[in-house]
């Protein structure tokens, strides 16, 4: 029956129904049938979103450790290359690598046929030991941010304990917008300073975590049969996400700047870094 509704959510999804069921993050409690589950953080969200973007805000994608593979900071492996000794998906880089690549690069190509300003960012190495080199995902995200664009990571999380689940790390460098909130109802959240702020968000660049790269999820997308309805349908869920925030409710005026939160250190201790530390990758 499970298997069936999964079934069901990702070819639903692959349709590209605007409405679609696998779009949405559902209301019920439990392991999001498309995802897995949620930030256990979520409850400790310390943060609401309502600064407005305009809508032909253009939005940057990059691919989580796209920059930094074989230096602290790679990304997680994956429950099946890590525990079950399956074969990395491509030789040299981590699993979580390369479906962020797929995911980015598929949230980019139906954003874009849905009229959004976005594009993605790819580095020209996979290894570059400086976070501040100019061409890695973090020098490149901070400008553009700074310019007034959206700068959102992809990413996969750590499997098993080490995990925390999907959810959206926001930006540090001025208020939550609506983006990141609409994100965050989607995938659940992260607090303000999830372990006193990753390089990313320190840099004005949201985290996604899109799901915690084990079990059904991992399994749906290692399946040819499966792969590309589930990202299809993950990136459905994000661009939709992209969307709602980029909306202002009919005659809803527009908001007054939001209180000031304080915000509360967390520090787990998952097992593949995303972004690695604030300053420096080594």
């Amino acid at each position: 029956m499970a298997r069936r509704r999964w079934l069901l959510l990702v070819t639903v999804a692959c349709l590209g129904l605007g409405h679609a069921a696998a779009a949405h993050a559902p209301t019920a409690s439990g392991p999001d049938p498309l995802t897995g589950p949620r930030s256990r953080l979520s409850d400790q969200k310390d943060w609401l979103g309502l600064r407005p973007l305009p809508a032909q805000t253009e939005i940057l994608v990059l691919a989580g450790h796209a920059d930094s593979q074989g230096i602290a900071g790679a990304g997680t492996g994956g429950e099946a290359v890590d525990l079950h000794g399956a074969a990395p998906m491509q030789a040299g880089i981590r699993d979580e690598l390369y479906w962020n690549l797929l995911t980015a690069q598929a949230i980019v190509n139906l954003g874009q046929q849905r009229g959004l300003a976005m594009r993605l960012y790819v580095p020209p190495l996979r290894t570059i030991a400086d976070g501040d080199d100019p061409r890695t995902n973090w020098s490149v995200g901070r400008a553009h941010a700074a310019a007034g664009g959206y700068a959102l990571e992809i990413h996969y999380d750590a499997y098993g304990l080490d995990g925390v689940g999907s959810g959206l790390i926001p930006p540090l460098h001025r208020q939550p917008s609506r983006i990141d909130e609409s994100l965050a109802q989607a995938f659940g959240a992260y607090p303000l300073l999830y372990r006193e702020g990753l390089g990313a968000p320190r840099r004005g660049i949201a985290i996604l975590e899109i799901g915690k790269l084990e079990g059904a999820l991992e399994a749906a997308l290692r399946d040819p049969r499966r792969s590309q309805l589930t990202l299809n349908a993950v990136a459905l869920r994000v661009v939709e996400a992209l969307e709602r925030g980029l909306e202002r409710p009919q005659n809803q005026p527009m908001p007054t700047p939001a209180l000031a939160i304080t915000p509360t250190p967390v520090s787990p201790t998952p097992a593949g870094r995303r972004s690695g530390p604030p300053a420096r990758r080594r």
